[in-house]
C-alpha cells in the first residue's frame, strides 16, 4: 500500500489565488538580494522549490518579470487583487517552481537549507 502524499496549499491575503504543493519541497532557499528585501519588506526571502509536477495553481495571476543576479530572468506571480506574490519560476531552473514559505502560514514548514 502507497504512503499518503502530504499536500501543503499557499495562499495570497485575500485567498484568490493559490498553489497546492504535493509533497515535500525539493529544497527551501532563503536569500537576502535586495530585490527579495524589496519584493517582501523585509530582510529576506524564503522560498520552498518544488518540481512543477507538483504544484497546482488555483486561481488567476498577474505576473513581473525581472533579472535575477544570475542573469536569467524570474516570472512572479501575485493575486491581481490583494498583491501577494504567491510563487514564482525561475528561468535558470525551468522545472521548478518556487513558492513563498510565508504564503503556507505554516509554523511547522521545513527550514531553509541554503
Amino acid at each position: 500500500m502507497e504512503a499518503d502524499v502530504r499536500e501543503r496549499e499557499a495562499t495570497c491575503s485575500c485567498g484568490g489565488l493559490r498553489a497546492v504543493c504535493e509533497g515535500e519541497p525539493e529544497f527551501v532557499s532563503l536569500c537576502h538580494c535586495r530585490a527579495c528585501q524589496k519584493r517582501t519588506g523585509a530582510p529576506f526571502g524564503i522560498a520552498a522549490f518544488f518540481g512543477n509536477e507538483a504544484v497546482r495553481i488555483k486561481g488567476s495571476s498577474r505576473t513581473y518579470r525581472r533579472l535575477g543576479d544570475t542573469g536569467y530572468s524570474i516570472v512572479f506571480h501575485f493575486c491581481p487583487v490583494c498583491g501577494s506574490t504567491v510563487f514564482w519560476r525561475p528561468e535558470r531552473k525551468p522545472d521548478m517552481t518556487a513558492v513563498a514559505t510565508g504564503a503556507f502560514a505554516d509554523p511547522d514548514f521545513p527550514a531553509p537549507t541554503q
